[in-house]
């Protein structure tokens, strides 16, 4: 198996894991912002604690912690606004909004690391665009949700380019143990001020709630963040944001069986969800293509 095939199959054992995080985060009974908070800082705990018992070092040279504590915070705030974009619509609204991301990675990543930009690109993320529009034309009870939505896609745009960069001087395991735990402290100190808008009954978990954060924490989030960074050492950050549209055809599977959502969307949301596929099944063969000659 050689370096892409490897980095390809870990990039989408991680779309796998990550399709999970919509359905888990329905069934914790914790606003949004209580819900990432948890789940950052356990995950920040369960990576050091393997790290620790790995007997493998934690540092990172300090020119590099700045630039990890900031991806950590875009990293909070995309969840943030995820996870608040299922509470104003539903699991499979939000996964879908989350294709944006190779739309915007078209445009940013070149801007950001000065290279021509691919107007074959630019079109792909178009017709993602255009199926979100579809979804927002025809499923207008749903608007706050998209808006939210579509402004999680937008951050998460922004932290496979900047790792792309770190990820060549700092390992994986130490990126993913800093940046979770940078963004646990910026999103710290956020709450209070997010809490006046988006008041939360409890703060604290249930039994129930504990049992998914754990596995949202481990699976989701440790094991799949590691995973796709890994893969950013050979592949592109527009391949990876647009393989990560793949999510929503798991993450919206599971809402179907689980939670029947199916019945509550209409034609626009099947319009707009075919286009984005067809977007990521051409940019999939196209760098097979690319790969093999």
């Amino acid at each position: 198996m050689n370096a892409t095939t490897k980095a390809f199959l870990q990039l989408h054992t991680a779309v796998f894991l990550a399709g999970f995080t919509g359905v888990l985060g329905r069934l914790i009974d914790l606003n949004e912002g209580w819900l990432v908070w948890y789940r950052m800082l356990l995950s920040t705990l369960i990576l050091l604690l393997i790290l620790l018992f790995s007997k493998k070092s934690i540092r990172i040279e300090r020119k590099y912690l700045f630039q990890c504590i900031s991806v950590g915070g875009m990293i909070a705030l995309h969840w943030v606004f995820f996870y608040g974009s299922i509470k104003y619509a539903n699991i499979s609204i939000a996964l879908v909004c989350f294709a944006a991301t190779g739309s915007f990675t078209a445009i940013l990543e070149p801007m950001i690391y000065k290279r021509k930009i691919d107007l074959f690109e630019i079109l792909l993320g178009l017709l993602v665009l255009l199926g979100i529009y579809l979804m927002f034309h025809f499923d207008v009870q749903y608007k706050t949700g998209i808006l939210l939505g579509v402004a999680a896609a937008f951050l998460s745009t922004l932290f496979p380019i900047f790792n792309k960069r770190i990820i060549q001087k700092v390992p994986a395991a130490n990126l993913t143990l800093y940046e979770l735990g940078g963004g646990w402290l910026l999103l710290s100190l956020l709450l209070p001020f997010y809490l006046q808008f988006s008041p939360a009954s409890t703060a604290i978990p249930s039994v129930s709630d504990w049992f998914w954060l754990l596995m949202l924490s481990i699976f989701c989030t440790v094991l799949a963040f590691q995973l796709s960074v890994s893969a950013l050492k050979k592949i592109s950050a527009f391949t990876a944001n647009l393989t990560y549209n793949l999510e929503p055809v798991y993450g919206i599977a599971l809402a179907f069986f689980i939670y029947h959502e199916n019945k509550d969307l209409g034609k626009g949301f099947y319009l707009g969800i075919s286009l984005i596929l067809l977007s990521v099944l051409i940019q999939t063969l196209r760098v097979w293509k690319k790969r093999t000659t």
